[in-house]
């Protein structure tokens, strides 16, 4: 085995690509979506590197076109759950003890892959799979993935360096390994990345893991999973286990090997899990690791000061991209009475001009919701609004489902700071707005902080940085990743740690060492280099 000490590499940002008019970027993007556009997909389920067909299938389609079917995967019984469960455990030794240098070759090297070989490849699926536009897939499944391999193998590197202080008589030090038992990764749809990292994260620390993507998100997810294979991951390490999610979840919580939850998904969802393995913990081993990002109510709160443009983008940018399915995106907003009137002026026009559509067209600002589902819930909520004498619509509002699950990017404003949507978790292109009067700022900013259960993401505007500091002492505890004179959506791998606290979940920063940091055991090991001989201590000789 080799000796060396060694060091990964300095791992920097991937540049977003533009895919602008003429661009060679463009190019590839169309071909790759012209040729998965194509062909359908039979996606199986990864077991131990083996590829298992059930028969049990359900369609991936296009949720801007629902009637062009991507492929089909086949889903998961109790028995493939099983399998899946027990075939992670047979390599767990082997994987914990392959040098970690060699664990972390394997995801350097899917990074490049996906850098250099797979970009175009796996932005198409993205954008057809849950129709994101070609920014948006960039930043995502590209940029946001690429980071999270690359950064992790650094923090990696990081923890194993953290070793306490030793004696000349003592020689002290610790050993992170994985956890005594599987990893189990639940996916959201609306991200490729955090479908990358969640499985990655553990397995890069020594674990072995049940990977569940989310079913309206399999087909970028298996892109992800072949781009790992590709890149040397051993089978059995990371199980690729798509199904119902009852039937893969209840038998994964009952399992006494269970060490860990990895999740991102509906705060309901996440809450039922915790339930669930309070009922098993005499069952289990060891103290399952719990780490969860959920739902969010994001705010933008506006000083009378603000920059009124600034403020204005980034309302609509933050609300409306990627049809608001984002646990970031700006869902309400706190505006002073005094700048009301330019501010409407401003977001109204701007989402007027906003384009939705087929994700394959580039000049569309907008896709489709993810299914039906999604559409169908969106749409009570406009409804409630349109019926609402408390309420206004100010701009869209309206849904149609025919051909694609398309919403209207809307903008809502609000008499009562504790209206229904200002409140409730919409996950949709709906934006609402309180006007409060200038006077009541600090009472407006304690119904910002109090009204929602979440703590994920806000921003404020000002101008003044007395003001800055006064409303960010405020809401300090309203948003984990907290935001000044910016939209509250687009946290960066190593720049801005991802994660809230409250009813979003256990706030450990997806995108940092802290994250890692979850998924290693310590132990601690002295080791006496010159043992005493002589069980007599010196205060013994006097009395």
């Amino acid at each position: 085995m080799s000796n060396g000490i060694f060091k990964m590499p300095s791992p920097t940002n991937e540049p977003v690509l533009g895919y602008g008019p003429g661009s060679p970027e463009k190019a590839k993007l169309k071909a790759a979506l012209a040729e998965l556009s194509s062909k359908e997909l039979d996606i199986p389920i990864i077991i131990n590197g083996e590829e298992i067909r059930t028969g049990q299938t359900a369609k991936c389609v296009m949720p801007h076109k629902h009637g062009h079917i991507l492929g089909q995967f086949h889903q998961a019984g109790p028995a493939e759950v099983e399998a899946a469960i027990e075939g992670a455990l047979k390599v767990r030794q082997e994987w914990a003890s392959l040098p970690w240098q060699e664990r972390a070759g394997i995801f350097m090297k899917a990074a490049e892959i996906l850098a250099h070989e797979r970009r175009y490849l796996l932005n198409a699926a993205t954008m057809l799979g849950v129709s994101k536009t070609p920014i948006q897939a960039e930043i995502d499944s590209a940029c946001e993935l690429i980071d999270f391999w690359r950064f992790n193998v650094r923090y990696m590197e990081e923890i194993y360096s953290q070793q306490p202080a030793s004696t000349p008589l003592s020689w002290n030090r610790v050993e992170h390994r994985g956890l005594e038992g599987f990893v189990f990764a639940v996916t959201p749809f609306n991200f490729t990345a955090i479908a990358g990292n969640l499985p990655t994260a553990p397995a890069m620390m020594g674990n072995v893991v049940v990977w569940k993507p989310a079913s309206s998100a399999v087909y970028p997810a298996y892109h992800v999973m072949k781009i790992l294979q590709e890149a040397g991951l051993p089978p059995g390490v990371i199980n690729f286990v798509p199904g119902p999610g009852g039937v893969v979840g209840d038998k994964v919580l009952e399992h006494p090997a269970l060490a860990g939850i990895h999740f991102t998904g509906s705060t309901a969802v996440f809450q039922n899990m915790w339930k669930s393995i309070g009922n098993n913990i005499h069952r289990y081993h060891t103290y399952p690791r719990i780490v969860g990002e959920t739902g969010g109510k994001d705010f933008v709160f506006a000083h009378p000061t603000s920059d009124i443009e600034a403020l204005s983008v980034a309302l609509v940018r933050g609300a409306f991209e990627f049809q608001g399915q984002k646990c970031s995106a700006a869902s309400r907003a706190y505006i002073p009475r005094s700048i009301w009137p330019q501010v409407k002026e401003e977001i109204v026009a701007m989402t007027q001009e906003l384009t939705m559509g087929d994700v394959s067209d580039f000049t569309n600002f907008m896709g489709a919701v993810i299914d039906q589902k999604s559409f169908n819930n969106i749409k009570s909520y406009l409804d409630y609004a349109q019926n609402s004498d408390q309420a206004t619509i100010l701009v869209g509002g309206n849904c149609d489902d025919s051909v694609g699950f398309f919403v209207e990017p809307t903008i809502v404003e609000t008499t009562n700071p504790k209206f229904k949507l200002m409140e409730e978790e919409i996950f949709g292109p709906v934006l609402t707005i309180y006007v409060y009067a200038d006077e009541d700022l600090e009472e407006t900013l304690e119904l910002c902080n109090t009204t929602s259960p979440y703590g994920l993401t806000g921003s404020i505007f000002a101008k003044d940085r007395r003001d800055i500091v006064s409303m960010a002492d405020a809401l300090r505890e309203a948003a984990g990743n907290f935001y000044v004179n910016d939209k509250p959506t687009g946290a960066v791998v190593g720049q801005q740690p991802f994660g809230g606290a409250r009813a979003s979940g256990t706030n450990d920063k997806a995108g940092s060492l802290i994250n890692l940091q979850r998924w290693v055991s310590q132990r601690t090991i002295k080791e006496n280099l010159l043992p005493p001989r002589i069980w007599r201590y010196p205060h013994l000789d006097e009395k």
